[in-house]
């Protein structure tokens, strides 16, 4: 494709070129440069793009794009831009002759819910017998392909040559998670979106985003993105959801437990096997029962329901595909057992988030609650403190571990976390570094009818240190032990 056609819709400051070279690909990393590339010089929080050209034009880069002017040294085809970030993902989107408008996209996003969403929209879609992809925090999935996700959204180059080879493959529906990050670093720009679902927001990710008004404000620019304007889908019982469905100009369906929401609970029961429950939507009542527990997937279920109500998913095709749901990796996953006890392995990784987990806990009666959790390194320190007074009120005995530390020390963050049962005069935990045998001990404590909750890492199966990143699934360490009790 020539350059000139690749910047249709880009806003250019200025263009040093003295042909129209035909450009090859896209690539924002000077490692991924071929020969007919445009490099984006991007200027990051730890690297700066600029300081990486000499590698980018000795790889065969045939354009360089920056926010700068070119360099009176540099010779090659130059664009200088007003926002290199949203240029490169105008630039992806025109290189990949724009898939999304070829799909049926779903964007959600909010701090929690958003990866059990696409998996219960993947079966209902499935149901239904389209072919949907699912770009998203455990994975990147179509068509019996999978790829590890490095990020819950992508880079836009990244993301625009998944979407284009789901075109290529027979996919129709896109459900992809949308972070925060993302839509504040303009990833998703150039993509048609014909759902936008707003979850829930509570404190996370406040080390980048500072403020929660500014983490509402990323979260809000979904919502005013390029949609194909089918509608919206809001939360209506969360403040947050409340103040959203009052400043968007489309169509939206809401949802919740108030009277006022489109979608509707109206009566439900959760217990230990999963829940049923009765929904009033613009179709009449729905009632299914799912091996899903906690009124957190309720939730989830009735922003999926929305949102495939919005898609024109017949009724009978999203109870079926709700009632295919069994598993989501590492949100709320059973690890079965022989010892009388209930493993829970999820991925709650902020104060909101494991207060939600502990208390959905709490409301199946058991016996005792045991956690074990850390924090991750290199991320928000603030919610560290209050991560640990949620675990000092909800659960009965903590065992405070090591997550993925990354550059700092294990035991600086877990004393971070230790300051909030300080601050409540609680002392119902203790110190394990070593995230094995914290689960190890929490395992052999518990007796028949106790709950043992491993929180933080999810569907990670991974642990990365300061030096290096070694294999560790939560779920697969849990089930190794188990084995081991269960043999003695």
């Amino acid at each position: 494709m020539k350059l000139s056609e690749l910047l249709k819709d880009v806003r250019v400051v200025s263009l040093a070129a003295a042909a129209d070279p035909e450009i090859t690909g896209i690539a924002y990393s000077s490692k991924g440069v071929e020969p007919g590339n445009i490099f984006i010089a991007l200027k990051g929080q730890r690297a700066d793009g600029h300081d990486f050209l000499p590698e980018a034009l000795e790889r065969g880069a045939a354009v360089i794009v920056s926010e700068r002017p070119r360099p009176a040294e540099i010779d090659r085809a130059w664009v200088q831009v007003l926002d290199a970030r949203e240029a490169m993902a105008l630039l992806a989107a025109n290189f990949y002759d724009h898939p999304s408008s070829r799909l049926k996209v779903v964007g959600i996003t909010g701090t929690k819910g958003k990866t059990t969403i696409t998996y219960i929209l993947e079966e209902i879609l499935n149901t239904a017998g389209f072919r949907p992809g699912v770009v998203g925090t455990v994975e990147y999935r179509w068509a019996g392909r999978q790829y590890s996700a490095e990020r819950t959204t992508p880079e836009a180059p990244d993301i625009q040559k998944f979407l284009r080879q789901m075109v290529e493959e027979g996919v129709s529906h896109c459900l992809m998670e949308v972070s925060s990050h993302s839509l504040e670093l303009k990833r998703v720009w150039g993509i048609g979106f014909d759902v936008a679902v707003f979850t829930n927001l509570s404190g996370e990710h406040l080390d980048y985003h500072q403020t929660m008004e500014n983490y509402f404000e990323a979260k809000k620019k979904l919502f005013f993105l390029n949609h194909k304007r089918q509608a919206s889908v809001v939360n209506i019982d969360d403040p947050w959801g409340e103040r959203l469905l009052s400043e968007l100009p489309m169509q939206t369906i809401s949802f919740g437990f108030k009277p006022e929401a489109v979608v509707r609970a109206e009566k439900f029961t959760i217990n230990q096997e999963g829940m049923t429950a009765t929904v009033s939507s613009p179709l009449g009542q729905l009632t299914f029962t799912s091996s899903l527990i906690g009124k957190h997937n309720l939730y989830n279920f009735l922003a999926a329901i929305s949102a495939a109500l919005v898609l024109s998913i017949p009724v009978p095709d999203i109870l079926k595909g709700i009632s295919s749901v069994k598993r989501i990796p590492g949100r709320f996953e059973n690890v079965p057992n022989g010892l009388g006890i209930k493993v829970i392995v999820d991925y709650a990784h902020t104060d909101g988030a494991l207060e939600n987990l502990l208390q959905a806990v709490r409301s199946l009666n058991p016996k005792k609650v045991i956690l074990v959790f850390g924090c991750g390194g290199d991320r928000d320190r603030l919610k560290r403190p209050r991560m640990g007074e949620v675990a000092a009120r909800l659960a009965d005995w903590t065992i405070i571990t090591s997550d993925n530390p990354r550059s700092e020390e294990p035991e600086q963050i877990i004393s971070e976390i230790e300051e909030g049962f300080r601050r409540l005069g609680n002392h119902n935990y203790e110190k394990i570094v070593d995230r094995r045998r914290a689960i190890e001990t929490a395992l052999v404590m518990a007796r028949k009818g106790d709950w043992v909750v491993v929180a933080g890492k999810g569907h990670e199966n991974y642990q990365v240190f300061k030096d290096r990143t070694v294999p560790f699934s939560d779920v697969e360490t849990a089930r190794e032990i188990i084995d081991s009790l269960e043999k003695k």
